[in-house]
Order: structure tokens, then C-alpha cells, then sequence
């Protein structure tokens, strides 16, 4: 009796330490393909299997617009997108096509044929996109230039991109295990750090003074653009874990992250300590125990902002 009783005590502690939800709003019952909140989560972009593209505004708590990727009456099949750091510009990719949209009037800047299947997008505050390719490709658009380079620095396929604010620096990282940062308009090579397996998910800060990494064999390191040198490596317990959403925020001195497995994870960019761990809602009706975390942010110190495939759109407080 005693040891059940010791359980059951251990469970009940367990369960009151386990951070909850402070608010959560359906935005939609519909299969999520990928979203993005802006940085400010003023905005959000969401691709969904019925409703298409949308555009929300969070503070109207509504969508600002319902865009068409392909043509009218062609069914959804938007599986990237990305709002630009300023709220100007937005991104959305098929397998084989890019559109970037400016914001203020929701019109297309354009539409472009990609020449391999498409993996990622990433987009800055002139509209300079990135787009990751299978083939280990990376094509860098400049709209203010119309100018478009291709990126060959890997030999395997990309999985993530990322670009900062001006536009003017690109981190990628594919199968290869690379991870490379590189001038958008040159495709001249400055920085390269190889991790041991896959990389899944790459970012730079506004400034692009810090370039972050992981791999699927549980690595992710934050490094100097500058000089190279690693500022830190995530204190991760886990043997595998993949992110499927980062932000640094605080002024950089944090790294937020969502993984495919629910978590909302808060970091120190500088030790590589966890500070927080939260895991997003599933729906009551909901057969799939299962939520990925599509994208991050955080408002203030005490807000931290998730959107997953579940379409909820949800608040934790790290305090």
C-alpha cells in the first residue's frame, strides 16, 4: 500500500509541475499543411487542405485574405510558407512553384517555376526569397533586383533555409550534414559547419550575427556568423529530436522552438540551457494524439505563442 500510495504522490506532483495553456483559439478544424506566425504574432499564414491560403490578422482575430496559389478552383497544395520579419512581404511554395505576396494590398509580387521539387522557404523584409530544392539547390530571388542566383554549395537535398532581415545572408543545411552561410547576391560561401547526420532546421537573427543548426541525432548549436565560433550547443537529453520551428527572441539572448512531437521549448542562446518546456493541445475529437508545432513566437517576456497542425493557435506564460 505504501509504494502505491508513493505513485500516486509522485503522479500528482508530476502532473501539477506540468506547464498548462494560459489561452488557445481554434483558427481551424481543417488539415494544416504548414504555417507561419509573424515575429511580432501579429499575423499568421496558414495552409489548409479546404480553405486554401489565409492570411490572418490575430488582432482582428479574422483572415485579411484568402489567396490562391495556382488557379481558381485548383485544390490547395501549399505545403511552405513564410511572412518576412517587417510584415511586408509573404511566401508560399507547391512542390514545383514560388509566390510572393506584399502584405499592405495582398496583391502577387509574382509566380515562378522551380526547376526541382521544393523543400523550404524563407523571405526578408525587401521580399528577397529563398527556397531550398531536392536536388541540394537553393534559389536565391531578389524582387527589388529581379535577379535570381543558384546557390550549389551542397551535394545532398535541403531541408531548411533561412534568411535575415536585409536579405542579404542565407544559412542552408540538407542531408548533407552541411550547414553553410552564404551572400544572397553572390553566392560567395563565408561560414561552414558540418554536423554529424541530416540537418532539419536552420535560422539566422534579424542582424544575421547568429546562425543556429540542428541535425536529427539530437545536435543544434548556435554559432557566430562573423568568425565561426560556436556560442553554444542545446543542452538536449534526447538521442533523436527534430525542430520544426525556431525563433530567437529576447533580443537573441533566447532560442524558441517547436518540434514535430508538440513541444514548445524555450532556450538561453548563450549556455544552451533549457528554460522552459510546453507542449501544445490536441482537440477532444481528435483520433491523432499527435500535434506538430508549425511555427513560434513570442510577444513579451511573459507570452509565448505557438500554431500547430491542429490548427489552435495557443499562449504559455514561462513564469
Amino acid at each position: 500500500m505504501p509504494r502505491i500510495l508513493l505513485l500516486i504522490c509522485c503522479a500528482l506532483t508530476l502532473m501539477a509541475c506540468q506547464p498548462k495553456t494560459k489561452e488557445f483559439q481554434a483558427i481551424t478544424t481543417d488539415a494544416v499543411y504548414n504555417a507561419d506566425l509573424s515575429q511580432d504574432a501579429q499575423l499568421l499564414l496558414i495552409s489548409t487542405a479546404n480553405t486554401g491560403l489565409q492570411l490572418w490578422d490575430l488582432k482582428q482575430k479574422s483572415p485579411r485574405y484568402n489567396w490562391n496559389h495556382g488557379q481558381e478552383n485548383q485544390a490547395n497544395d501549399v505545403i511552405d510558407v513564410a511572412i518576412s520579419p517587417n510584415n511586408q512581404f509573404a511566401a508560399s511554395m507547391t512542390k514545383d512553384s514560388l509566390v510572393i505576396w506584399q502584405i499592405n494590398d495582398g496583391q502577387a509580387v509574382g509566380w515562378w517555376s522551380l526547376p526541382a521539387t521544393a523543400r523550404s522557404i524563407t523571405t526578408a523584409d525587401n521580399g528577397h526569397t529563398l527556397v531550398g530544392l531536392s536536388n541540394g539547390s537553393v534559389m536565391s530571388l531578389s524582387v527589388v533586383q529581379n535577379k535570381l542566383i543558384e546557390f550549389l554549395g551542397h551535394q545532398e537535398k535541403i531541408n531548411s533555409v533561412a534568411i535575415n532581415a536585409a536579405g542579404t545572408l542565407a544559412l542552408s543545411g540538407g542531408n548533407d550534414g552541411k550547414v553553410i552561410l552564404w551572400e544572397t547576391q553572390t553566392g560567395q560561401p563565408l561560414q561552414e559547419w558540418q554536423l554529424d547526420s541530416r540537418i532539419t532546421k536552420v535560422l539566422l537573427n534579424n542582424a544575421g550575427t547568429r546562425s543556429f543548426a540542428s541535425d536529427i541525432t539530437g545536435n543544434a548549436n548556435i554559432w557566430q556568423s562573423g568568425d565561426g565560433k560556436k556560442i553554444s550547443s542545446l543542452d538536449i537529453k534526447r538521442r533523436q529530436i527534430n525542430f520544426s520551428a525556431a525563433k530567437f527572441v529576447s533580443d537573441d539572448s533566447q532560442l524558441l522552438t517547436g518540434t514535430p512531437a508538440k513541444d514548445v521549448m524555450l532556450w538561453d542562446s548563450q549556455t544552451g540551457q533549457l528554460l522552459g518546456k510546453w507542449q501544445a493541445q490536441v482537440t477532444k475529437t481528435t483520433k491523432n494524439r499527435g500535434a506538430v508545432v508549425y511555427s513560434v513566437a513570442m510577444t513579451q517576456p511573459d507570452k509565448i505563442i505557438s500554431f500547430s497542425s491542429k490548427g489552435l493557435l495557443e499562449t504559455f506564460s514561462p513564469k
